[in-house]
């Protein structure tokens, strides 16, 4: 086995390790509100909603399943919906008005105030998602951002979950762990310590 290969992999997984680290002792709180954030949408009757491109996209369809189908704890299905899926829509829409509004006009269509919408744009600039954050919030819905450094889409966010790396598939790696302890959290709040999550149902108009 090549020497310089296994170095590669040893440096990839020093500098994950280093980056996911960092990450939740420096965003550990700001992850926490979001996750109980979800929770509060979802037992007020919302849905949430994801979007991104390329990987991203994945990971909103990955998160999506997470909610709709089960992650860990047994319990019924939660309402979330990846707007990356849909070839139809997707394709229409980007033929008829062009692609930086595949998502905005999927959210104006399927969003309601008390949604949350969760864009995911390593970058921070994807047109399409910033639209669909901006749209969003115009909308009533609750926005939470994941992305890189700090992007466009902070200012339309709610609540941001910035991942302070420059390389692509770091902030992804990060960025689908964080999704997991969303998914985890949302259903801690709702299943597993639900008094914890009543003050904050009391509070909420």
């Amino acid at each position: 086995m090549s020497t310089d290969a296994l170095e590669i992999v040893h440096e990839h997984a020093r500098e994950g390790a280093q980056l996911r680290e960092r990450f939740f002792r420096e965003n550990g709180q700001a992850v926490v509100a979001a996750g109980r954030t979800l929770a509060l949408c979802l037992a007020k009757g919302g849905k949430i909603l994801f979007c991104g491109n390329g990987g991203s996209a994945a990971d909103a369809q990955h998160l999506a399943a997470e909610f709709v189908n089960r992650f860990q704890l047994e319990r019924p299905p939660l309402p979330a919906l990846a707007l990356t899926t849909d070839t139809s829509v997707l394709t229409a829409i980007g033929n008829d008005y062009g692609f930086d509004q595949v998502f905005s006009k999927q959210v104006q269509a399927l969003g309601r105030p008390g949604d949350v919408l969760v864009g995911i744009s390593t970058s921070g600039n994807s047109p399409n998602v910033v639209a669909a954050m901006r749209l969003a919030r115009e909308k009533g819905l609750t926005t939470i951002g994941m992305a890189g450094k700090n992007g466009e889409i902070v200012q339309f966010s709610d609540l941001a979950l910035l991942v302070p790396h420059g390389v692509t598939a770091m902030v992804q790696e990060i960025h689908i762990a964080c999704g997991h302890l969303l998914c985890k959290l949302a259903d801690h709040y709702l299943f597993e310590a639900v008094m914890e999550l009543k003050p904050y149902l009391d509070a909420a108009p």
